[in-house]
């Protein structure tokens, strides 16, 4: 499903490189959920990224259901992320004069989904996710557990096939967190990939596998200890 072979990231900062990854070759079955683990600056945050298609490597081969995702060229790499890649992010960025409903058409809407589908769909997933309620609410009008929940319903407009979470509990309180891992464990059995970077060690246990990065490298991979097989 997801595929990096010998992949590096260099940065530039105050005249020296900085390694983001180095040769980090990795595997990610169809159907997993992983979460990426590492002290700050370790790598998590530039993984996910190149893995969602928006960052170029400076070396090696990503792969997603077999395609060479850095092989395809800017407009067809988008369209490809945006039929089979879901973002989560710890700032939610919705479009604050936008109601819960009409941002999660924003996807719907630039896939061409017409409006009733576009309606349609975006009021099943909120409905899904306890907002029933409060589809004509803006966002400085829902709490930041509602907020997040309507970036999580946008992130499924399109039916992603793959889910890539940066810190999605950051900014929440414990019960909120627990609903949205619960979520991300629903979906998963749904068959989708998720791949979470996360500090949050009690979040990580969520997933059936975790990858540690230190200094741009991969120096473990195992199945969590307790973690729940779905």
């Amino acid at each position: 499903m997801l595929q990096l072979h010998s992949v590096s990231k260099d940065y530039t900062r105050r005249g020296k490189t900085v390694k983001a990854l180095d040769d980090v070759t990795l595997q990610i079955a169809q159907g997993d959920f992983v979460s990426v683990v590492g002290p700050s600056g370790s790598g998590k945050s530039t993984l996910l990224l190149i893995l969602g298609g928006m960052l170029s490597p400076a070396a090696g081969q990503v792969l997603v259901e077999g395609q060479s995702v850095y092989d395809l060229n800017s407009s067809r790499r988008a369209a490809f992320r945006k039929a089979k890649i879901g973002f989560v992010f710890q700032t939610f960025n919705l479009v604050p004069y936008l109601t819960a409903l009409e941002n999660v058409q924003i996807p719907l809407l630039l896939a061409g989904k017409s409006d009733d589908k576009q309606k349609a769909t975006a009021s099943s997933l909120l409905e899904r996710l306890g907002l029933g309620d409060r589809l004509d609410h803006k966002p400085s009008e829902l709490s930041v557990g509602q907020q997040q929940r309507v970036a999580l319903a946008r992130m499924l407009a399109n039916d992603p096939k793959v889910i890539l979470a940066d810190e999605p509990t950051g900014n929440l309180d414990p019960d909120t967190s627990e609903g949205v891992l619960t979520f991300f464990e629903e979906v998963n059995r749904e068959g989708r990939t998720i791949v979470m970077v996360t500090h949050d060690m009690r979040a990580a246990r969520k997933a059936r596998r975790t990858l540690r990065l230190e200094n741009g490298r991969v120096h473990s991979d195992d199945a969590v200890p307790g973690g729940k097989e779905h």
